[in-house]
């Protein structure tokens, strides 16, 4: 009931560009679209909510449905705590088929009194999935009874499977905080510095690459919704003078109502690439600033601006040279569709296509912007047709996910993890510098060289084989009665040519 109340407002968003474009009669009809079999292969509604909401460090994740749901989508970020690390704890109430006939609500409330008696956390998280939903399991009433029964927050994050996209599960996830979490508690103190970073999940400690940065400022970051996030920093989120929206495509609508309800302005940023990295400390000081924080905020934004950019230039010189020209196609989406362009251009690296499967129309824009009208933007590509791609463009390696790695290696390219399953910080100016080390890392694998060699054969003269040989960089065959010396092949003496 609450998804078919409230499915077409969530959808019906102001701070989306495609929104805002249809007409009166469209907006109000939403996202309808039906989803074509299979089209959940690339995630479900309820696999969006669990990546938004599990970074969330110190609360208990509760999945009401099949052991399987929890099974796919446990731990899959690599999304880091400094601290407590209940959220890597699967709990699932692992319903059965007489729970399909007879209900799973008091399996639920059980699982929950389990939960809360053995750990303890100042809250739970209770994720709905496609058995349960559709049985018509009242995970609302069962959260609220249990709520007041124990005394600790439950929250109820409706959020099966079949309701949309991990795109929409994102957004559900974020409409489960906002009317169940943020406001709910009041922050110790507050300052003219504070702030939330909403779409920042903690990818293998991206965010502690940042924070550095902040504090060194004296920006104060309340929460980061959700990456290495606490239950009651963002229950006080409400109290923040701006939010930072990292990417746009996940959670506009906390952004957007959390200006509708509290008056939080809100800016849409990256850290990705050492020009937007310093692009978006400068933009945050300047709103702080509008909002009353001192004016040298400014001033000393500029001046740590200044130095981080001439120290990370300095690290990543040597690279350069070594980088310049080489020619990158990039299989991801969302806001890396434009950030990590941005970066990789910094590095003197050619872009000779982006993927735009997740980006909104103001990531397809800002693309433009950065690589001109005629880019290349792809979009829902085949394997076989990414295969044809990086042959036809000459790239040198490609950026992706790791789905995409083995058409990468069939093609015997280069390939490097941006996306979520990474184990490197490509975050901030720090991560900039990592990133450019881990793509020279790669194209320059010596590993390269010999897979591209063709493989030895018999020559027609009795089964006397030829070699292959590298000579220059380029593969050489080497016949009987031949030999390399001095990077050169030579005929033994006595043997005819």
């Amino acid at each position: 009931m609450w998804l078919k109340a409230n499915g077409v407002e969530i959808f019906n968003e102001p701070g989306c560009g495609k929104n805002r474009a249809k007409s009166e009669k469209e907006r109000k009809q939403g996202c309808s679209k039906q989803a074509s079999p299979g089209a959940a292969a690339g995630g479900c509604a309820f696999d969006g909510a669990r990546i938004a909401l599990q970074p969330v460090v110190d609360v208990a994740h509760l999945v009401h449905g099949p052991i399987a749901c929890e099974g796919n989508s446990w731990d899959n970020r690599h999304a880091a705590t400094s601290g407590p690390t209940l959220y890597r704890t699967a709990f699932t109430t692992d319903i059965n088929e007489l729970d399909v006939i007879y209900g799973g609500e008091g399996r639920l409330f059980r699982s929950l009194r389990e939960i809360l008696s053995k750990y303890d956390p100042p809250a739970v998280f209770v994720y709905q999935t496609c058995v349960t939903a559709l049985i018509g399991d009242d995970i609302d009433a069962v959260c609220k009874h249990a709520s007041e029964k124990f005394g600790k927050p439950i929250i109820p994050v409706n959020s099966p499977g079949f309701a949309g996209s991990k795109n929409f599960g994102n957004k559900l996830a974020g409409e489960a905080i906002l009317d169940y979490v943020i406001g709910t508690r009041e922050p110790a103190y507050t300052t003219s510095f504070d702030i939330n970073i909403i779409g920042e999940y903690n990818l293998s400690g991206e965010l502690w690459q940042i924070k550095p940065l902040f504090d060194a400022l004296g920006i104060r970051i309340v929460c980061c919704i959700s990456g290495d996030g606490r239950y009651k920093e963002i229950a006080s989120a409400h109290r923040a003078k701006i939010n930072m929206v990292v990417c746009s495509k996940s959670m506009i609508n906390v952004a957007t109502k959390m200006q509708q309800r509290y008056g939080i302005p809100y800016f849409e940023g990256s850290f990705y690439g050492i020009g937007d990295m310093s692009n978006t400390l400068r933009r945050t000081a300047r709103m702080l600033a509008q909002q009353g924080a001192p004016d040298d905020l400014l001033v000393r934004t500029e001046r740590l601006v200044n130095a981080e950019e001439a120290r990370a230039w300095a690290r990543i010189a040597p690279y350069r040279k070594r980088l310049q020209g080489r020619r990158v196609l990039l299989i991801t989406g969302g806001v890396k569709s434009w950030s990590v362009v941005a970066a990789l251009q910094e590095a003197g690296l050619e872009i000779v296509g982006t993927s735009v499967k997740k980006s909104t129309d103001g990531d397809k824009e800002r693309i433009k912007e950065i690589l001109g009208d005629d880019t290349r933007m792809v979009d829902n590509l085949t394997a076989r047709e990414i295969y044809h791609l990086l042959r036809d463009a000459k790239a040198d390696i490609m950026l992706s996910g790791g789905r995409s790695q083995f058409v990468a290696l069939k093609a015997r390219m280069p390939w490097l993890d941006v996306n979520q399953e990474r184990h490197h910080p490509y975050a901030g100016y720090e991560g900039m510098v990592e990133l450019v080390h881990e793509i020279d890392r790669s194209i320059h694998n010596p590993v390269w060289q010999q897979v591209r060699i063709p493989a030895p054969w018999d020559d027609e003269g009795g089964g006397s084989h030829e070699r292959i040989v590298s000579l220059s960089g380029h593969a050489k065959r080497v016949l009987p009665g031949e030999d390399v010396q001095d990077n050169q092949v030579h005929v033994h003496a006595g043997v005819s040519a």
